[in-house]
């Protein structure tokens, strides 16, 4: 299938399609849920655009890939026949996940979000992450929808925070600590 137009006018009084032909509002539990998924992945193709490291952008251009299976999969009614999330998907992503944390110090506490412009956008790209999962949560509470992407999209945000760490120990940008004690201001 070619796409030779972008607008084809069918969402012009707020509703979409989704993968079987079902309308829906645009507004829906599915089509917020799977609008964070692109949102997310838009996000992370930010921060690859920023990265100057050949093996986390390897990791990444997978999961974007990832994410389009993910995106079918929330779009897709259960009796849909499309690509879904898998447990070798999490499988895969809790071995990466474990290969990068071995590279890491343990945190003792919390970490400010920041660090090098690469490591910056890896954790903006965790917060959309959390976003998607609690959408994707919604859904399952609302409709039946594929276990695995739940389990899928938590194991993702952990792996961003992961690479993230990674990104800024690399780019030698120091994490900074939280620092309680400027909460309470007099």
């Amino acid at each position: 299938m070619r796409i030779t137009k972008v607008y084809t006018k069918t969402g012009d009084r707020g509703e979409t399609s989704l993968v079987g032909g079902a309308r829906v509002s645009k507004s829906s539990p599915r089509v917020e849920a799977y609008g964070d998924v692109d949102e997310l992945n838009s996000t992370i193709g930010f921060a690859r655009a920023r990265l100057r490291d050949i093996e986390i952008d390897e990791v990444l251009a997978l999961i974007q890939n990832d994410l389009f299976t993910l995106g079918s999969d929330l779009a897709s009614p259960a009796d849909v026949e499309v690509p879904r999330i898998t447990a070798p998907f999490i499988d895969s992503l809790e071995q990466i996940t474990d290969r990068f944390l071995e590279q890491l110090e343990p945190l003792k506490e919390f970490i400010l979000p920041g660090g090098s412009e690469a490591g910056s956008t890896l954790h903006l790209a965790r917060t959309v992450a959390r976003r998607s999962e609690r959408r994707i949560v919604a859904l399952a509470e609302a409709e039946e929808i594929n276990p695995e992407t739940v389990i899928y999209i938590n194991r993702l945000s952990d792996l961003l925070f992961i690479l993230a760490r990674v990104v800024n120990k690399r780019d030698a940008a120091p994490e900074k600590m939280t620092d309680f004690s400027k909460r309470t201001r007099k």
